[in-house]
């Protein structure tokens, strides 16, 4: 996509967007309801059209190009299956509508069921199938035409946690095995981190961000991405001073520290830092020596297995978030709501928000 544009009245879904998705990679698109992405996916479909700018497959301009005839398979959340034909006549619906003799399309149509691990569900009607086998079958249905692409429209979002879970293996799994790039769309960055190549960080029909997973979770180019993605503390404020790779920031909560990584910094200049709640740890007792300590009461928790996040009320209206492991609450005792409570961490993990 090169400087694509779309609006609808005074509404700009899509925003001068360019974007270049390497051939074989599973690129996957995130950010909040309303953000551009489904318009962006329409737009290298072929279902809406840009009001400005190119949409390039494989070195050919789509401008006028038809969604039949882009290559691009879709898989959509509601799989879209078609609930009167059986699964080999769903798989084979494409190849019938580009006119494809029926041997071929049966022949192509079994082989894409066993890519799958359908083996031997041909004949199986659409409502004999699990959530997971439709996704299946919707998937192979992409596949058996042999497409540029495949996109997917929160291709997971109708099945429970647990098959949800499995489906992202198998999905990066039979990408990896297919060679076909995949543009996966979701508002759910659990996927993205586990699945994608790259990610791409989408707000107000613009990319904040496109970069591999451990960069947009470590390293956030802008403040909305440490927002958007993981559980991240943003502290403000004003430099002090700087010594080597030492800087001191004041903020609301006292003098932190944290290391310059190679940046200069002017006393008195503004900082943003990004301390992630996962690198935060609680003590009840802190030493003199420590660099970053805040102290406050407990106002939220919350289990996730075995990691309990905690948010502590430090005043002003302010919060700061930490995860525990659940081994270290067993051992120094379940964090309780109302009780006080002293955060730690390291200079060594903040990191600062590039300069705006």
């Amino acid at each position: 996509m090169i400087g694509c544009t779309r609006t609808f009245g005074s509404v700009a879904a899509v925003q001068d967007v360019n974007l270049e998705v390497y051939r074989g990679e599973f690129l996957s698109v995130i950010g909040p309801s309303g953000c551009g992405k489904t318009t962006t996916m329409r737009l290298i479909a072929g279902l809406d059209q840009p009001d400005k700018g190119q949409v390039i497959i494989r070195g050919e301009h789509m401008e006028g190009v038809p969604p039949y005839r882009r290559n691009v398979g879709m898989v959509f959340q509601s799989f879209a299956l078609f609930p009167h034909l059986n699964v080999l006549d769903n798989v084979e619906f494409g190849l019938k509508m580009r006119n494809v003799p029926a041997a071929e399309r049966q022949a192509k149509g079994q082989r894409a069921l066993k890519v799958v691990g359908l083996d031997g569900y041909d004949k199986r009607r659409i409502d004999q199938l699990s959530g997971g086998q439709k996704q299946r079958v919707a998937l192979a249905r992409a596949l058996v035409v042999e497409p540029a692409l495949i996109l997917l429209d929160e291709p997971l979002g109708a099945l429970d946690a647990r098959l949800r879970i499995e489906m992202q293996s198998e999905l990066k799994s039979l990408q990896r095995q297919m060679g076909i790039t995949f543009i996966h769309v979701s508002h759910n960055q659990g996927e993205a981190l586990v699945m994608a190549d790259r990610i791409a960080v989408m707000n107000a029909g613009r990319f904040e961000q496109i970069d591999t997973p451990q960069a947009v979770y470590q390293k956030p180019r802008t403040r909305f991405v440490a927002e958007f993605v993981g559980r991240n503390n943003i502290i403000e404020g004003v430099v002090k001073s700087q010594k080597g790779d030492d800087v001191l920031i004041e903020t609301p909560f006292g003098i932190l520290g944290a290391k310059a990584a190679g940046r200069r910094f002017e006393a008195g200049s503004k900082a943003a830092m990004v301390v992630r709640a996962d690198l935060v740890r609680a003590h009840t007792d802190t030493g003199k020596n420590v660099t970053n300590k805040i102290t406050g009461v407990i106002k939220g928790l919350e289990y996730a297995g075995s990691v309990i996040l905690i948010v502590l009320d430090v005043g002003n209206g302010m919060e700061l978030k930490l995860e525990q492991h659940e081994s270290l609450s067993r051992a120094e005792g379940a964090p309780r709501h109302g009780a006080e409570l002293t955060a730690t961490w390291s200079p060594d993990d903040v990191y600062f928000l590039p300069a705006p």
